[in-house]
């Protein structure tokens, strides 16, 4: 009774690759010709003369001759009458198997076939064509084994690679790696992008565009041929081109820019070309293409000059777009965090018609965003949106997403069956501030780190004008010993300076306390004596909040258009100037210090009680400390 085949191994027979089962058949062959060979080989074939294979016919020694092409296989009469005497060694290893072998001649020998029938030779001929093929398929095998092992390794790095009609590969190293995607395989729309209103109402109009063109093109609108979005890290770029290719409903093709450039001079170009081929073909199209900057920054200031790789891939890029015409409905959005460096070419109307500047999300618009990554959470009834949202100031799109990433992980780790809020509390504290730690704090040393730390937090709760303080901690996290945090209870757009003085004050509210309570001072403000500082620097230099040198304006650098910060290092301003802004700013930190130092002073009562209830409970919340300090 035959065996069932187990169904693990039907699967496996199943998997297996249609490529490999005829690659096991081929071989399978060789084997089998290749030992049949040698089996023929092996039955010792006498190789005879054809002048010796006349004369044995001639004596009646051959039975029977079979004839393929010029080759002539025999075999030896049975009954051979010879003496013993007479028949050697070499004619009874022969006669054992009775067959021999030889070779006809080139021309024809007309008495042969009257020998052989005059001897009764029985003759079996057999055209050479069958064996001509064979060995001109086992010639060409090789070869055919070669090409079609290349044929798939091509096709699978197209199929791996996603290119644009499966163009990639080794044989189509100029091609563009641009992915086309499909419209089932984008789940995201406009409802899922939180915030960003006016972007959205900006690429909605592109999308009507593209749906219906004819309501605009009736008016003699054009369509932009270029959107440029442009945004901090985590603002959404990428999503918003998602959304926009799940609501178009129109081919869409996504690439970076870095996968533009190779080592090989001309290829980059080649690829555009592709890209811009294909997307035409299909319009009505989208082409998406993220860090812009790494191929579009201004030209003339690669180590090659004018024939750098990356400037000629910019070049193809700039007569690509200007070669649309109005009927081919292909739009490219692109993304980059540093629109400061883009080649004026590329962002001048004509070619990116339209900037969209993402910007960090406010409160309104975090809230939003909260409620689309919770909804996929299983979480408790006493989430406060509107907590979280005003806790995570100065967070991003991706930043709020990581945020529930980690209060999820969080809670599946104390093995809860939903996500509460203390979850997100720690986890904000874990992303702002890194881990906790494992160090144990000597008592002398804790007690100076929470003296700290409440200076902060009384600096905080009774400066008037200051942001509301939300907790204090002497739990070391990160590179901090201990943590006071401030919540704003709005989004500021303009600071006064005002409001800037009591951040100052804040910030160097440990240092007063330590000065204050121990007359000495430890290392432990650095962080905080580094970031008064360099506020204090951007209120003389940025924002005309000095006396002394008024409304002038002095920097060492070009800034950052997203991160705030000068990018070199060169100065605007004499050496006398410096002396008087390093004046100013040193005079605004004294003033903030002496003033804080008064309030400690004041209030000494307060920051004992407060020092001693961290040192016993490590962390306390506004409340907390509101309700047993019994501030109004």
């Amino acid at each position: 009774m035959m065996k069932e085949i187990p169904p693990e191994k039907k699967n496996i027979v199943d998997k297996t690759p249609q490529w490999l089962r005829l690659l096991l058949f081929v071989l399978l062959w060789i084997v089998v010709s290749f030992g049949y060979t040698s089996y023929m080989a092996g039955k010792k074939l006498e190789d005879i003369a054809y002048s010796e294979f006349k004369e044995k016919v001639a004596s009646g020694e051959v039975a029977k001759i079979q004839v393929k092409g010029q080759q002539v296989t025999g075999q030896y009469a049975a009954n051979q009458e010879k003496t013993d005497a007479q028949t050697t060694d070499k004619e009874q290893q022969t006669q054992e198997p009775g067959v021999f072998s030889t070779v006809l001649p080139g021309f024809e020998d007309p008495a042969l076939m009257a020998l052989l029938e005059k001897n009764n030779v029985v003759i079996h001929a057999e055209t050479d064509e069958t064996n001509w093929l064979a060995r001109i398929f086992i010639s060409l095998l090789p070869w055919l084994l070669i090409i079609g092992f290349f044929v798939y390794v091509n096709k699978k790095m197209s199929d791996q690679m996603g290119g644009m009609g499966g163009k990639t590969g080794p044989f189509g190293f100029g091609k563009s790696k641009a992915k086309k995607i499909q419209q089932q395989e984008v789940d995201v729309s406009f409802d899922d992008v939180a915030g960003l209103e006016n972007a959205k109402n900006e690429l909605k109009e592109i999308v009507d565009y593209l749906k219906d063109p004819s309501v605009y093109l009736a008016l003699g609108a054009e369509l932009p041929k270029g959107i440029l979005l442009a945004g901090s890290p985590g603002t959404g770029k990428t999503l918003m081109a998602q959304a926009m290719a799940g609501e178009a409903n129109v081919p869409f093709y996504s690439i970076s820019g870095s996968e533009f450039i190779e080592m090989f001079v001309g290829v980059g170009a080649s690829r555009v070309r592709d890209m811009f081929q294909v997307a035409k073909k299909n319009a009505p199209s989208l082409i998406f293409i993220d860090e812009l900057d790494s191929i579009g920054r201004v030209r003339g200031t690669g180590v090659g000059g004018g024939h750098d790789e990356r400037e000629q891939t910019l070049n193809q890029i700039l007569s690509e777009i200007d070669g649309f015409s109005k009927q081919e409905s292909v739009i490219v959005l692109a993304a980059t965090n540093r629109p400061d460096v883009l080649d004026p070419a590329l962002i001048r109307p004509g070619r990116f018609d339209r900037r969209i500047n993402l910007e960090m999300p406010q409160k309104s618009a975090r809230k939003k965003i909260l409620k689309v990554h919770l909804s996929k959470v299983k979480m408790a009834e006493d989430i406060d949106y509107d907590q979280l949202a005003g806790a995570t100031v100065g967070f991003s799109g991706a930043d709020l997403k990581n945020l529930v990433n980690e209060a999820t992980l969080l809670a599946a780790r104390k093995n809860k069956n939903q996500v509460e809020m203390q979850d997100f509390h720690e986890s904000r504290d874990k992303i702002i501030m890194g881990l906790k730690r494992e160090d144990r704090l000597s008592e002398k040393e804790k007690n100076r780190i929470a003296y700290h730390e409440a200076g902060h937090a009384l600096a905080a709760l009774l400066l008037s004008g200051a942001d509301p303080l939300s907790k204090v901690t002497i739990i070391p996290r990160g590179r901090a010993l201990g943590t006071t945090e401030q919540l704003p209870e709005e989004d500021r757009h303009n600071l006064s300076k005002e409001y800037l003085l009591n951040r100052i004050s804040v910030m160097v509210g440990g240092r007063a306390a330590e000065e204050e309570v121990f007359n000495d001072v430890t290392s432990g403000a650095g962080d905080d004596l580094k970031n008064a500082s360099q506020l204090a620097r951007q209120m003389v230099c940025q924002w005309g909040m000095s006396e002394k040198l008024g409304l002038m304006v002095f920097k060492k650098g070009e800034p950052h258009p997203f991160l705030g910060r000068e990018l070199t290092q060169d100065k605007d301003y004499s050496e006398a100037t410096a002396q008087v802004i390093d004046a100013e700013v040193k005079e605004i930190l004294h003033k903030c210090h002496e003033q804080v130092k008064t309030i400690l002073h004041e209030n000494r009562e307060k920051l004992d009680r407060l020092a001693q209830e961290l040192i016993e409970k490590e962390t306390l919340t506004s409340k907390e400390i509101e309700t047993f300090l019994q501030l109004d």
